[in-house]
């Protein structure tokens, strides 16, 4: 039962818990650190990896264009600050790269087990590759999980990003395999004089319950 409540794991919908950490920007409240922009909440397994290395600092490159969509990185993994800060220094002097976003330092696992990132059949010890994307209101709109040893792939991670944007700002849907620039979904007629009205559109219909635009 008590591994139950450790590695509860939040669902699509929840409110994102809050929590405060030592992040290597300093203390942060989550809450706060979410106000007002949507938040990518990710978590690597251990410092020092190879693949962590290759997600972390690729995030760190788009984290410019990250913000241009109203939208913050934060990473986590369970290590200490000396151990984030010292990976973030090796990184900045062999590749160049500058991870500015905060990483959590999360070696009492307290954030880890609130999110459900440790999930014991994979490792009772380093968390999964877990991907929140919570929106400005604080909800969690969507959730990935990979296993330690198959990195991210950071275009679909900028594709349901922005499919959440695009269906919240327009009130529609996104088919198989959407990328922007696509067609959408709009939702189905819920009345006889809705469909009708339907028919005469310039959608493109496949059925009256299935129609796609431009936006």
């Amino acid at each position: 039962m008590e591994n139950q409540e450790n590695y509860q794991m939040p669902r699509i919908g929840d409110m994102a818990p809050d929590f405060e950490a030592v992040t290597t920007n300093g203390m942060i409240k989550f809450s706060e650190y979410n106000k007002g922009s949507w938040v990518i909440l990710f978590s690597h397994p251990a410092d020092f990896t190879p693949v962590c290395t290759t997600e972390m600092s690729a995030f760190a490159l788009e984290e410019e264009n990250f913000k241009k969509m109203n939208t913050r990185l934060m990473g986590l993994s369970i290590d200490s600050i000396h151990s984030h800060i010292a990976w973030v220094n090796n990184v900045k002097k062999n590749m160049g790269i500058l991870m500015k976003f905060p990483i959590i330092a999360d070696i009492d696992m307290k954030v880890a087990k609130l999110y459900g990132m440790l999930q014991p059949g994979e490792s009772e010890t380093a968390a999964v590759r877990a991907v929140y994307f919570i929106d400005p209101d604080g909800k969690i709109r969507l959730i990935m999980y990979y296993p330690l040893n198959v990195g991210r792939n950071m275009d679909e991670i900028y594709r349901v990003l922005q499919g959440l944007q695009i269906s919240d700002e327009h009130k529609v849907a996104l088919p198989l395999n959407w990328k922007p620039g696509d067609k959408v979904i709009v939702p189905p007629p819920k009345t006889v004089a809705e469909m009708e009205e339907r028919e005469k559109s310039d959608y493109e219909m496949v059925d009256f319950y299935l129609a796609k635009k431009e936006l």
